[in-house]
């Protein structure tokens, strides 16, 4: 299982694209992994046949174990820890994730699982260096059991435990996510209720686990099992808007002055390999917006509020098999053209499963766009730990009601859009929401030349 990131420590197997017995070249796709962070496809690391497959598709284990075998002229070599998902050169990029193209879907990002301080605990497992001599693990096996992902030491300390004092049924007697909540559940911490930064009671600690009640099943009915993704989705939904004290506001934008751009520069564009969209206009004039309205580009952390220093825009990208939202770091930064060019390329590498977990992590700010879909308007979940995200709304021609410059009035057709800010209402008030949403219109509608 290859490490696809620090904060990773363990993967699921998703699918085989290989049996047993197929002949691999080395560098081609032998398996599709998931992480917490990301889908991706995982080459082979020799040239060979697959010899054999140890872990099943389904089947959750630690970075570092091995997953399969590849029969090579030399011997048998392990397929083991494999490089990540390569870069896609810029001219292999297919059109940019834009309004107008099916690139970006709606929905909201699978977030990096919040730190310690970010969910308001200060409670984790001891680090073996700081254990007494007398609990200090003695045997490789029991350094391995108090091994664990950052989310299930974030749910024990929120319970009180240490992984010490749960069972595990993991590999080497590793403690799961499963492991934790089954021990909560059978009474395991009934005298440490959860606990805040400061040792009082949170309610954090009920936010973590979320429950899907069970339905009857009928005759006709297909039952299959959630996704990793699906999964994950799911559980930080119901985190956020448990959390989040959500409300929306809308603008609708006059998109004339971009028309009149695109069209303009559409050639010089092309001619330098790429096509500016709605997405990249939108994302340009959020990024200004987002400088001039730091609350929009905050957190929450406990009783603290953390003005981000950087602005990351995270693009929500539609897949077959779940949704992605792969982030455009120091967005303010990039020119209007190189904001298209790096959106294009997340997007496209999103659907090939080659994105890196450091490309879908650190967003600020999250832009997502059911517009593409023809929706007219959407109301987005706030994707925690950010606390808000701008839904785009299809962009089509209507009637408007204009003035010449002697008060003579005149209905024309006019290209128009919603804008709709989903925004959590512990730190951003209506007017700050208004102001910020205000200030993207004005941008978008005073576009400068690009040139």
């Amino acid at each position: 299982m290859p490490q696809m990131g620090e904060s990773i420590a363990e993967g699921t197997v998703s699918v085989w694209l290989k049996k047993v017995g197929d002949h691999v070249e080395r560098d081609e796709t032998i398996m599709e992994i998931s992480t917490d962070k990301v889908d991706a496809e995982i080459p082979s690391p020799a040239t060979g046949t697959l010899a054999e497959i140890v872990v099943k598709e389904g089947e959750t284990v630690e970075v570092g174990t091995v997953v399969a075998y590849v029969e090579t002229e030399g011997g048998t070599v392990e397929e083991g820890p494999a490089p990540g998902p390569a870069p896609v050169a810029e001219s292999e990029t297919p059109p940019a994730a834009g309004v107008d193209e099916e690139a970006a879907g709606h929905g909201v990002d699978v977030p990096e699982e919040p730190s310690a301080g970010e969910v308001g605990t200060a409670v984790s497992a001891p680090s073996p260096a700081s254990l007494p001599d007398d609990h200090a693990p003695e045997t490789a096996e029991e350094r391995l059991r108090l091994r664990s992902t950052p989310l299930v030491r974030r749910i024990a300390g929120e319970h009180g435990l240490t992984l010490e004092d749960i069972p595990g049924t993991g590999r080497a007697g590793r403690v799961t996510k499963e492991d934790v909540l089954r021990y909560v559940e059978q009474g395991g911490a009934a005298a440490a209720p959860p606990r805040g930064r400061e040792g009082v009671f949170s309610w954090d600690g009920y936010y973590t686990h979320v429950e899907h009640p069970e339905v009857e099943v009928g005759p006709k009915d297909r039952v299959e099992p959630m996704s990793r993704m699906t999964s994950l989705i799911a559980e930080h939904m119901v985190l956020s808007r448990r959390t989040a004290a959500h409300v929306h506001s809308y603008f609708e934008i006059d998109y004339s002055r971009i028309d009149l751009l695109r069209r303009k520069f559409a050639r010089v564009w092309q001619e330098q390999g790429v096509k500016v969209t709605y997405t990249a206009f939108i994302a340009k004039a959020v990024a200004q917006a987002l400088q001039e309205h730091p609350k929009i580009n905050a957190s929450i952390s406990g009783r603290n509020v953390v003005y981000r220093g950087e602005i990351n825009i995270g693009i929500a990208v539609a897949l077959e098999w779940g949704l992605i939202v792969p982030v455009v770091k120091s967005a303010d930064g990039l020119s209007l053209v190189g904001l298209a060019r790096v959106v294009s390329d997340l997007a496209a590498r999103a659907r090939a499963k080659r994105l890196s977990p450091e490309e879908v992590q650190g967003g600020t700010f999250t832009i997502t766009n059911p517009g593409v879909f023809g929706t007219v308007i959407g109301f987005p979940i706030v994707n925690q730990p950010q606390v808000a995200i701008l839904a785009v709304g299809a962009v089509e021609k209507r009637p408007v009601v204009i003035a010449d410059e002697f008060g003579n009035d005149a209905i024309v057709a006019r290209k128009r859009g919603y804008l709709a800010l989903g925004f959590d209402h512990r730190l951003v008030n209506g007017a700050d929401a208004d102001r910020f949403l205000a200030r993207v219109k004005e941008i978008l509608e005073t576009f400068p030349d690009p040139g």
